[in-house]
């Protein structure tokens, strides 16, 4: 009589496995000497402030990039990207220009000095207000974006409700249409 072979074990698809939470890469100290636990605290907070630092840099970069790769487009007026409006021509949001961009490259340098320096370097970006006081500067790439921030805002301070805030957007100096400016109630 012939062996019998084995049953192969049946795997889960990948898609069926459950994520597991990663553990995180730097264990903060929980006791020990009062300066150890400062020292950690003020680590952590200049690392998490020069996070912040670093996605706002790349966010003006890309703006700056879309900035140089549209200029003198007849449809975004060389933003990049076109802020929509509502019916009563307040800001709504935006979207990515359609169009085909009127340069193929842009320059490191230009790149970095147009996300460095001078009154445009936030132009494209996006950024949001609340009723309490609490704003924050134009450093998101779309609404998307700012409304998440918004939303976390509200989580942190006001218990998860919605109080009610404003986008606004940034626009070059020269192609600066009425409607940009002027913020825009998010929700109720």
């Amino acid at each position: 009589m012939a062996a019998k072979k084995p049953t192969t074990r049946k795997r889960t698809a990948p898609r069926r496995r459950k994520p597991v939470q990663r553990a995180r890469t730097t264990r903060r100290p929980r006791g020990g000497p009062i300066g150890k636990r400062a020292a950690t605290w003020l680590a952590f907070a200049v690392a998490k402030h020069g996070e912040k630092h670093l996605q706002t840099v790349s966010s003006r970069q890309d703006a700056a990039i879309l900035r140089i790769t549209h200029e003198g487009c007849p449809r975004c007026h060389g933003n990049g990207q076109i802020f929509t409006k509502g019916k009563d021509g307040s800001f709504t949001g935006s979207k990515p220009c359609p169009a085909k961009p009127t340069k193929e490259k842009a320059g490191r340098m230009k790149v970095a000095m147009a996300a460095r320096f001078g009154p445009d370097k936030n132009s494209g970006l996006i950024g949001w207000t609340c009723p309490c006081g609490k704003k924050e500067k134009p450093r998101y790439r779309d609404a998307k974006a700012a409304t998440k921030a918004l939303r976390t805002h509200e989580t942190r301070k006001h218990g998860g409700t919605t109080v009610g805030g404003a986008w606004y957007a940034q626009v070059p100096a020269s192609t600066a249409p009425a409607h940009a400016k002027v913020p825009v109630k998010v929700g109720p």
